[in-house]
């Protein structure tokens, strides 16, 4: 079990990447935890990025919370994605904060959002509330990079939410709004504001959004390329 080893420092290309991705596959969390001297917690009520903090240990991901992509150097994101019995995702993706203010001429070719999309490593993780933390093992991962038919329709959703923050409807967006790509609230607490645009272009204070992909559009890549 001993013969695998985080990496050190970052993967010099995408395949080394892969590899190591490759070679934590069928992994339990608790003998990753315990390789890398990582203590597990007993739930993730508490500490939410604890499975992508243990990933990126293991392949080296240099980004941390800054927000440039977790391998910088070879253009690479890294999304753990938790997955039902079936392969399932059992939840959404968060991508990355949406820009309330200040979005003239914010266009997708050059957005955050596709920025943080255009190479992925998806690493499936077994996510099944039953199943205790420790024993959820790692399944095999997918280096993707969306197909002109996903970038258009990540660039439709985009543009309709941004032209509503813009328009000042962002108080009126749901997570029903977009056919593959949501705007959510993303804060720790209610008590967490920023500011956005109101309805009559006034400054308003408003929870913080974040950009998060559905599941189906997640659950459709999976099954595509797992079905090979």
């Amino acid at each position: 079990m001993a013969s695998i080893r985080p990496f050190t420092s970052p993967p010099d290309s995408a395949s080394a990447l892969l590899k190591q991705a490759q070679s934590i596959a069928g992994y339990t969390l608790g003998e990753l935890a315990q390789l890398a001297g990582m203590p597990v917690p007993p739930n993730l009520k508490r500490d939410k990025g604890w499975v992508g903090g243990l990933l990126e240990l293991w392949l080296g991901a240099s980004a941390g919370s800054k927000p440039e992509q977790d391998f910088a150097a070879l253009g690479i994101e890294l999304k753990s994605i938790p997955v039902d019995a079936r392969g399932r995702p059992l939840e959404t993706t968060f991508v990355c904060v949406a820009p309330l203010t200040g979005n003239s001429g914010v266009v997708w070719e050059t957005s955050h959002v596709r920025h943080k999309l255009k190479r992925v490593l998806w690493v499936p993780v077994e996510g099944e509330r039953h199943i205790p933390l420790a024993d959820r093992h790692v399944g095999s991962p997918l280096l993707w990079s969306p197909s002109a038919e996903e970038e258009q329709q990540l660039r439709l959703d985009f543009e309709e939410l941004m032209d509503l923050i813009v328009l000042g409807h962002v108080e009126r967006i749901t997570a029903r709004h977009g056919e593959v790509m949501q705007l959510r609230p993303k804060a720790a607490n209610s008590r967490v504001l920023t500011e956005a645009i109101g309805i009559d272009g006034a400054p308003i204070m408003t929870l913080p959004r974040g950009f998060y992909l559905k599941k189906n559009f997640t659950a459709a890549l999976l099954a595509r390329y797992f079905s090979h």
